[in-house]
């Protein structure tokens, strides 16, 4: 990188803020776009505050940054696309789409990167749902627009089929299969365009649909560490991967199944900020920026815990017990229940001995 950029970051929330921090540090100037002027991101960079899908501001912001780059899911494609210039934005809208839709997103996942996902099938209405085999589980999930649990149904038995209809009805979904898997897992990999560098494979365990606790190194096998690095591997190289990418996977005795990709840092990876030698944050703004690419070294094993709206209090007050324990705080200025406030790392060789915040003891 041969002077200082500057970065435009679509998304003020956390994620957004630590880009801009990873990205400060290497000496660039950052500017985000949010719709809320005193978002977490406005801590650290200048804000123009716009909704996502406000194209003259999405213009501005592009006149005004050499690099583009967004830090989730919910952007306006369309927008983007009127208004960035050549190179302007190395994710591409492409992958944003694909990640915006879950039918888009199994098409590419199955059939582009041939990969091994849970057996599912489109459905477009309430009649998709008449014939299914009721003594298989399944989740019903919108289309678009979920997470942490949003826009999901569990299907058990006939019983939960009167939800389901409904919500078929409103919406075009994906019926999947419920997966007998061990462990849930994650694999963080970053791509500059042409070459690509994955972190350890990280273990997720997750409370009422959102991430509780992250246990890196997963707990298993590394013949199926190898082998997830190596699914995270070939999806990055089939999106010629700019930036950070998540793929959420399940482990089986035997298997791995990709779950979904998150186009960009994710919670699961909060950890690598101290953890590693560089954090996925760092290594999604070298990627934006087409820079060289570090190989991911993991100083020891270490664990990750949610920060929620009901857990701020435990949370400070667990540090000051711990204080080899890193407390991140997002500075978001209202603490709602189960809304992710921040997150505490630490360096454990038990990690069953962590125990998150809100479990065992209820603080």
């Amino acid at each position: 990188m041969s002077s200082t950029k500057t970065i435009g970051i679509i998304g003020g929330g956390q994620l957004g803020q630590m880009m801009a921090i990873s990205a400060i540090y290497m000496g660039h100037k950052v500017i985000t776009l949010d719709p809320a002027s005193d978002c977490p991101s406005s801590r650290v960079s200048e804000v123009i505050a716009a909704p996502y899908d406000d194209v003259d501001a999405l213009r501005q912001l592009s006149d005004r940054c050499d690099v583009l780059t967004y830090e989730f899911e919910n952007v306006d494609a369309d927008g983007l696309d009127a208004v960035i210039k050549d190179g302007q934005l190395p994710q591409g809208t492409e992958l944003l789409r694909i990640s915006q839709n879950r039918i888009f997103e199994k098409d590419f996942l199955s059939n582009k990167a041939q990969v091994t996902v849970a057996p599912y099938k489109v459905v477009t209405s309430s009649l998709d749902l008449e014939d299914i085999d009721l003594s298989k589980n399944y989740v019903l999930k919108t289309a678009t627009g979920g997470y942490d649990g949003h826009g999901q149904k569990v299907i058990t038995s006939a019983e939960d089929l009167e939800e389901a209809n409904a919500l078929a009805n409103s919406a075009e979904c994906v019926l999947e299969e419920f997966v007998n898997f061990d462990l849930e897992i994650s694999v963080i990999v970053s791509g500059n365009g042409k070459d690509v560098t994955v972190f350890p494979v990280q273990e997720n365990i997750h409370r009422n649909n959102i991430l509780s606790k992250t246990i890196v190194p997963a707990r298993i096998s590394d013949r199926l560490a190898d082998r997830a690095k190596a699914i995270a591997v070939k999806i990055a190289e089939q999106l010629n991967l700019s930036g950070t990418l998540c793929v959420e996977m399940f482990a089986t005795a035997d298997d791995i199944i990709v779950n979904e990709i998150a186009p960009r840092p994710h919670n699961s990876g909060h950890y690598s900020i101290e953890a590693c030698d560089f954090s996925q944050f760092d290594t999604h703004i070298l990627g934006v920026l087409g820079a060289p690419l570090p190989a991911i070294n993991l100083h020891e094993p270490a664990v990750m815990l949610n920060v929620l709206g009901q857990h701020v209090e435990a949370a400070e007050r667990y540090v000051t017990e711990n204080p080899s324990a890193h407390l991140h705080m997002y500075g978001k200025l209202e603490a709602k229940h189960n809304r992710k406030m921040g997150h505490v790392t630490l360096f454990s060789n038990e990690p069953d001995n962590v125990v998150e915040f809100g479990k065992g003891i209820d603080f």
